[in-house]
């Protein structure tokens, strides 16, 4: 039928109107498209501005044809036009504009829930009372969960838009060569760290996922052991290393996996010692077994993407044995993570007590 057989420019129009998805199966993804865009664009532009009012109006009235088609008209178009391009248009216009709509509203609803939660608000978060604290954990939950489900429908829209069977990748420029991406670095094929949430021995409720964008510093503690006593009694090792990097994006927590501790003997070794971070309640060990856990102190540092980058002991010098020349290496670690720098030693030997596990 002839009313079937548009012209090749007016199949363009109405495709840069539709966006219709064109599946190549012989040229790479869209390149055969991009070059059939590239050439409307330049004989649009030889157009004089006379000649180019006529062809928007031609084209517009070919639209209306188009959309005046039954839907059995519109079926067979699209059939010629995948037969003629090998690609197929999976959605009408209507369609397309309606999934465009929607995508259009998560977008808001997205940037509603990114704009909810402010630096300033993770920054001063250990400032604040733990009823502040409770309200923006709160606050920071539900940020995250609009944020997921918005993505989540951005995402089923885009798959729409998209079409079956059509690659999800951008096709290549035609004006410019593919650019190379830089290879992974080390630590983003690191372990990534066990979410948990525990209650710290002066009843606050401690969540791992709360401080996901920072970096978290997990010290295994027991105040009975001669070797964690050093770092608190002897040297002021881990408190002076939290106040170091706190200002830094860094939040320390010792970790107490000793099955018969108490919460009266840690709430005390806190005050007394006036630490600047909490001591969390795992005396059932399942987050000190989770993260493999073995001496006291033995120390994890995770990084701002949830990945552990560093596994193991906190310098080299065991209840001092080094007089000269030791190697703090969590804070090295914390220096290299704070100045965007990749981490050199990533494990370490962990020394010190066993951690008193309770039995399974």
């Amino acid at each position: 039928m002839k009313k079937y057989l548009i012209s090749i420019i007016t199949v363009l129009a109405v495709l840069a109107v539709t966006r219709g998805a064109f599946a190549q199966e012989k040229e790479p993804p869209g390149q055969k498209v991009l070059q059939q865009r590239e050439n409307m664009r330049q004989r649009i532009q030889d157009m004089s501005p006379a000649e180019r009012e006529k062809f928007r109006a031609e084209i517009d009235t070919r639209r209306k044809n188009f959309m005046n088609l039954s839907e059995e008209e519109k079926e067979k178009f699209r059939t010629e036009m995948q037969q003629r391009f090998g690609g197929r248009i999976s959605l009408s216009r209507e369609q397309q504009l309606k999934a465009i709509s929607a995508i259009e509203k998560q977008v808001a609803k997205l940037k509603a829930a990114v704009l909810s939660i402010g630096d300033s608000d993770r920054g001063q978060f250990r400032d604040l009372s733990e009823e502040e604290r409770t309200k923006l954990r709160e606050k920071m939950a539900k940020a995250a969960r609009e944020r997921m489900t918005a993505i989540r429908a951005i995402e089923q829209q885009l798959a729409k838009l998209r079409g079956p069977g059509r690659p999800q990748q951008r096709p290549e420029r035609l004006d410019r060569p593919q650019r190379q991406r830089p290879s992974r670095d080390t630590q983003s094929s690191a372990k990534r760290a066990p979410q948990f949430e525990l209650n710290s021995f002066d009843g606050k409720t401690v969540s791992l996922s709360d401080y996901r964008g920072k970096i978290v510093v997990l010290e295994w503690f027991n105040m009975e052991c001669p070797f964690s006593r050093y770092h608190y009694e002897t040297k002021n090792t881990m408190a002076e290393l939290a106040n170091k990097y706190k200002s830094k994006n860094v939040v320390w927590f010792a970790v107490n996996s000793t099955n018969h501790t108490t919460p009266k003997a840690n709430k005390t070794f806190t005050d007394k010692r006036k630490l600047p971070f909490p001591i969390l309640d795992d005396r059932s060990g399942k987050v000190g077994r989770a993260y493999g856990a073995k001496t006291t102190p033995h120390v994890f540092v995770i990084n701002p993407r949830g990945r552990i980058v560093y596994d193991g002991a906190i310098d080299d010098s065991p209840l001092g044995k080094k007089k000269e020349g030791v190697v703090n290496y969590v804070d090295n670690v914390l220096a290299e993570l704070t100045t965007g720098k990749t981490v050199s030693i990533s494990n370490t030997k962990p020394y010190g007590c066993t951690v008193k596990y309770a039995n399974k």
